[in-house]
């Protein structure tokens, strides 16, 4: 059996430093059926989160980001 993968690319409103976010990716790591997320210094303000979408929803993603206390919102495609 293969593991469903999507990937869903989060906004962050605020500036947040390096630290931050990473506290923010390890948070989302942690979730059941999320697979990896990254953001880099260069786009400080993008997130994306691969997940398995059997396990987990974008919501619930975006939930747990701003529950950290930064505002965000999904990016489309």
């Amino acid at each position: 059996m293969t593991d469903k993968m999507v990937d869903v690319t989060i906004h962050i409103d605020e500036t947040v430093a390096g630290e931050e976010r990473e506290g923010i990716q390890d948070k989302l790591r942690s979730l059941d059926g999320v697979m990896a997320a990254a953001s880099h210094e260069h786009t400080p303000h993008l997130m994306l989160v691969e997940y398995n979408p059997d396990l987990i929803d974008s919501r619930k993603i975006l939930d747990t980001v701003t529950d950290t206390g930064v505002h965000a919102e999904l990016i489309g495609m």
